[in-house]
């Protein structure tokens, strides 16, 4: 298989700065690209997306989705980050592993398949906003969609996992947690002190369990990850401000799992900034599953969230070209023959699947 025009739109990605809330110009590259390719891409704000020939809404739709925003570069770099070099099968570059490589392969999946007639229809969706929560992104695009009355049944979601298909992300929920006391003088013992209060309900948050309990991600799991409080050595302080980070499971949902914890503690309010990143699972006995593993792909949980967390009762199967291990990281790379792979099983998967 010859990936010369892919590996050649890789390299226009990664040269064009893309970081998230800024991906005009490789939304440009990709629009032209599909353009050029004799598709007729549409473009909602930074997001890219084609249907394939002879769109027939009676029939399921394939959404194959991947972003193109990156984070920006870490400090540590050895090379330009924008310099899309290749030395020995090696394609190196910020965005290169996450996800250029998967937004090539599945473009080149979507090219390969447009035209053919299968039992279902297939959306190429190329997303922006991947890297800060989706807000002109995933979240604003499957409400475009669904305004044009395109409705996904599933999703192919491609981010770096060397091609193994991951079934299941963890969702997110962030507390903001305020514990109120009453000031004082240190030295007359006056006062409440609020961080004795926030150390009894910081004690109860890190030995809960919730009663229930998720087959594929197991328990939910907490952190509190940041503490604050006081302004000065001989003064009770009167209140104290401390952070939970919770992954969350599809056991029960993000509101359901802030409000048993609120109702475990004491003295403070729990306020999280989101419930909108949320745990995804799909089926090992679903068809883009089972595709998958009839190649030999084992399934596994991703420790690393996606856009799958915010397509909400879209069964979603995340598999794509690289390693999650690279990804944010200085020298970003992809080899070129991950692309190749990536190519032959993205092609394998729709031809072997009925939805």
């Amino acid at each position: 298989m010859n990936v010369d025009k892919e590996i050649a739109l890789l390299q226009q990605l990664v040269a064009v700065r893309s970081f998230s809330r800024e991906e005009d110009g490789t939304a440009t590259v990709i629009y032209d690209y599909l353009s050029e390719s004799g598709i007729s891409p549409e473009r909602y704000g930074n997001n890219v997306w084609a249907v394939s020939d002879g769109f027939d809404p009676a029939l399921p739709t394939l959404m194959l989705n991947s972003h193109h925003d990156t984070v920006r570069p870490a400090g540590s770099y050895t090379r330009d980050p924008f310099s899309p070099d290749i030395e020995d099968g090696v394609l190196y570059g910020l965005g290169s592993n996450d996800a250029g490589a998967s937004v090539v392969s599945l473009i080149r999946t979507f090219i390969d398949n447009r035209s053919r007639r299968l039992p279902y229809n297939l959306l190429l969706g190329i997303t922006a906003e991947e890297e800060v929560g989706g807000e002109n992104g995933m979240r604003a695009f499957l409400p475009m969609l669904a305004g044009k009355g395109i409705d996904i049944a599933c999703a192919i979601v491609g981010e770096p996992t060397a091609m193994q298909p991951a079934i299941a992300e963890r969702g997110l929920v962030v507390l903001d947690c305020v514990t109120s006391g009453v000031t004082g003088h240190a030295a007359r013992g006056e006062g409440v002190n609020a961080i004795y209060r926030a150390m009894e309900d910081i004690e109860c948050v890190r030995s809960f369990r919730f009663p229930v309990e998720s087959q594929v991600l197991g328990p939910v799991s907490m952190n509190v990850t940041q503490i604050n409080a006081g302004w000065q050595h001989n003064a009770i302080p009167d209140e104290c401000i401390w952070v939970v980070d919770i992954r969350t499971t599809d056991a029960c949902s993000n509101e359901e799992l802030v409000d048993m914890l609120q109702s475990q503690v004491k003295w403070s309010v729990l306020t999280p900034r989101s419930t909108r990143v949320r745990a995804s699972v799909i089926s090992e006995t679903h068809p883009l599953v089972t595709a998958a593993m009839r190649m030999g792909r084992i399934p596994f949980v991703s420790p690393t969230t996606s856009d799958m967390s915010l397509m909400y009762n879209i069964p979603s199967l995340k598999i794509g070209p690289g390693e999650s291990s690279r990804s944010h990281t200085a020298d970003e790379y992809i080899r070129i023959e991950e692309i190749h792979e990536a190519i032959v099983i993205y092609n394998n998967i729709l031809n072997d699947i009925i939805i």
